[in-house]
């Protein structure tokens, strides 16, 4: 497996050159780069095709690659939300992923379809938003990039079975899951969940968690919550899973440019690897 780390692990508004430049001295692999609204940093809603393309040389003049892409904008333009003028814009957001990850070269963009609240309830998130996905499959088999559904914080796919049937009424090898370690734990054990979805799972967020916290602030650097590594890293390699382990964590108040060299060595010791 590989070390990878998201744009979001920085403090936002850290120049993109800063981002790669220290992933890389701290011996990451991979980056998840992040979608943005106009003027955000890095890629954005306006970003060209060239922009993109120069992005990707970028990246590897650091020695990386970019192992996918995530969005804030389905966050602002929830796919179950009532609205279809909001739905319409998180449509168009996933678009833009999947054309700016195919210029990229990316095989994997992040989706969370929804979100259970007040004015979406579930039936009404798993309905839109399947609705709204569906249209989108054929370009992202066109384009070979995957649309990887996460397991978050949504009040939705509350199991793996539920994520299991989610993904496969799609009927398509380009629909996947997205699986996040520490946001399974809450309400699971996450090596179930990886036994669950199998080889469903294309892309893989780690974060810990302190389950007697029980809530955003039950989020703690790897290594220094409940969740059993040893189980985890035996349950990925059970399914046949190699690809990057890619940390989505909160940047330290003080000195956060440590997160990214103290997040390095906690994967080499979760995989297995000599730290460095």
């Amino acid at each position: 497996m590989k070390k990878g780390i998201n744009q979001w692990c920085f403090p936002p508004g850290t120049p993109l050159e800063k981002v790669l430049k220290v992933s890389a001295e701290a011996g990451f692999h991979t980056v998840e780069l992040n979608l943005y609204a106009a003027g955000g940093v890095g890629l954005t809603m306006d970003t060209t095709p060239a922009e993109a393309r120069k992005t990707g040389e970028l990246v590897r003049s650091y020695g990386l690659s970019i192992s996918s892409l995530s969005t804030e904008m389905l966050g602002k333009f929830p796919l179950s939300s009532p609205d279809p003028l909001i739905r319409a814009k998180g449509v168009h957001s996933i678009s833009k992923q999947i054309h700016l990850a195919a210029e990229l070269g990316v095989d994997t963009i992040l989706i969370v379809p929804g979100r259970v609240c007040p004015d979406a309830s579930y039936e009404e998130v798993w309905q839109r938003s399947r609705a709204e996905l569906a249209p989108l499959v054929k370009e992202a088999e066109d384009t070979g990039v995957h649309l990887a559904v996460e397991n978050v914080w949504n009040k939705f796919l509350w199991s793996p079975l539920e994520m299991v049937r989610y993904i496969d009424e799609f009927a398509s090898p380009f629909v996947c899951a997205y699986f996040d370690v520490g946001n399974t734990l809450a309400f699971g054990l996450p090596e179930q969940w990886i036994k669950t979805l199998g080889s469903r799972i294309k892309k893989v967020h780690v974060k810990d968690f302190k389950t007697g916290v029980g809530n955003y602030q039950g989020f703690v650097p790897l290594l220094s919550g409940d969740v059993n590594w040893t189980a985890v890293r035996a349950a990925l390699e059970e399914t046949g899973f190699d690809d990057s382990l890619t940390a989505e964590l909160d940047a330290y108040s003080q000195f956060p440019d440590q997160l990214i060299y103290d997040t390095a060595r906690h994967i080499d010791v979760i995989i297995g690897s000599k730290p460095h």
